[in-house]
């Protein structure tokens, strides 16, 4: 097993030769994830939650005296990029009595995203630049500008391709009102839909949830889109990533910021339309390449 993991590191160190050490490093953290022990554990630091036990309402009531005002006020984030077939379905999925409002960052789309999503209900915002934390990125600075009443307590991100099931979003929400601060909607806990997820996917995010537990010591079993956290801990983040790297970027800089994780399952299915990322070979190891140094470059 070594000799083959050489020979692979070989191999790879002369295709990402032109990257440099950071390159380097990466192909050898990569292989080293690969032939690791799979059965070695981190003890003490797995957050999955159960939400099927009865807490106490005492200690329920105190945490939420973190926030100013009960129930914690909520914002929605859609970043979209011609997802006109099915950003309405995602509006109109979201729980509106448990959400403020929804701001779906339209990212240069050639289609009529943008109309469908404000007769929805939606507010609007244009990201030219094309990318999806780029997207990200403006939806949180429509949050930071437009804050005449209050800033949102809690953001929810996710995906205007209608493959996240929006109705589940209380079971997000719901940790971060018992006191923590980032919540994982985590596909592989849950119940993904057969051919949801492609096998790039899938390898893909097993090899970068186990790298993260390599170097940071916790562990993660999804890079989901899903997912809802704490407006002061996302500020606190200072995120940066305008691309791939953007669900992988949070979770690897809240554990720096040893903020409180947890992972909830959640469904998925077949999203509407071509993915823009997994849909091709090019998109798929562009993302691969960019969560891989995203998660080194974080360390």
């Amino acid at each position: 097993m070594a000799a083959r993991a050489s020979i692979f590191i070989s191999k790879m160190n002369g295709e990402f030769s032109q990257n440099g050490r950071q390159g380097t490093k990466i192909v050898a953290l990569f292989v080293s994830t690969i032939f690791s022990d799979s059965n070695r554990r981190v003890p003490g630091r797995n957050q999955i939650l159960d939400l099927g036990g009865n807490g106490s309402y005492m200690s329920i009531f105190a945490s939420n005296l973190r926030f100013m005002h009960f129930p914690p006020v909520v914002d929605v984030i859609i970043p979209a990029y011609n997802e006109a077939l099915s950003i309405g379905k995602v509006i109109g999925d979201i729980p509106r009595e448990s959400v403020r409002q929804i701001i779906v960052c339209n990212n240069n789309s050639s289609d009529e995203t943008p109309a469908i999503a404000a007769e929805a209900g939606a507010i609007v915002t244009d990201q030219p630049l094309r990318g999806y934390g780029h997207a990200c990125l403006s939806g949180m600075a429509y949050l930071q500008n437009h804050q005449e009443n209050r800033p949102p307590d809690i953001v929810v991100f996710l995906d205007g391709d209608y493959s996240d099931h929006p109705a589940e979003m209380k079971s997000l929400i719901q940790p971060i009102i018992e006191g923590k601060d980032l919540v994982i909607g985590s596909r592989t806990l849950g119940s993904p839909e057969k051919g949801s997820l492609t096998i790039p996917q899938q390898f893909g995010n097993w090899l970068a949830t186990r790298l993260i537990r390599k170097l940071y010591g916790y562990r993660f079993t999804d890079l989901g889109p899903f997912r809802a956290i704490r407006w002061d801990k996302l500020v606190l983040l200072n995120m940066q990533d305008g691309t791939y790297g953007w669900t992988v970027e949070m979770q690897v800089k809240a554990l720096n910021h040893h903020l409180e994780c947890a992972e909830v399952p959640v469904s998925y299915r077949k999203r509407i339309g071509k993915s823009k990322i997994s849909g091709t070979i090019k998109g798929t190891l562009m993302a691969g390449y960019k969560i891989l140094w995203t998660i080194v470059k974080w360390h």
